[in-house]
């Protein structure tokens, strides 16, 4: 992923924009990445991106796998700030995942006028 920077022995770090355009939510509609969210239910049912894939950090951290049609994928891992992201990408690179944590997540996300989506399709929210 380009525009990637690199913590001290951690998984890159890209904003919300680059996501965007890596995840196929920009001008150009092109996905190379998928946008992981691993935010809580409660928190992806308020609102999460569009094409994003739901996998909570508590699911991942007790050992759950990623789901088939994202393994072997380029992840773009997202939060609601960034903090939870930054676990989840370290735990996915360990287990040798290509993984960048999406720095300011979902506030930044929204901040930035990007699409949030409800668990009904309609206008979501960052829980």
């Amino acid at each position: 992923m380009s525009n990637v920077r690199r913590g001290p022995g951690g998984p890159g770090r890209i904003d919300v924009q680059e996501a965007a355009l890596r995840t196929g939510h920009g001008k150009n509609g092109n996905a190379d990445a998928v946008l992981l969210d691993v935010r809580e239910p409660h928190e992806w049912q308020a609102g999460h991106a569009p094409w994003a894939v739901h996998l909570p950090l508590s699911a991942l951290a007790a050992g759950a796998g990623l789901p088939a049609e994202v393994q072997a994928r380029p992840l773009a891992v997202i939060c609601r700030s960034g903090k939870r992201s930054r676990q989840a990408a370290e735990l996915l690179a360990a287990r040798g995942a290509e993984v960048v944590d999406v720095t300011g997540g979902m506030l930044d996300w929204a901040g930035a006028g990007l699409p949030v989506l409800d668990a009904c399709g309609g206008n979501g929210t960052v829980a």
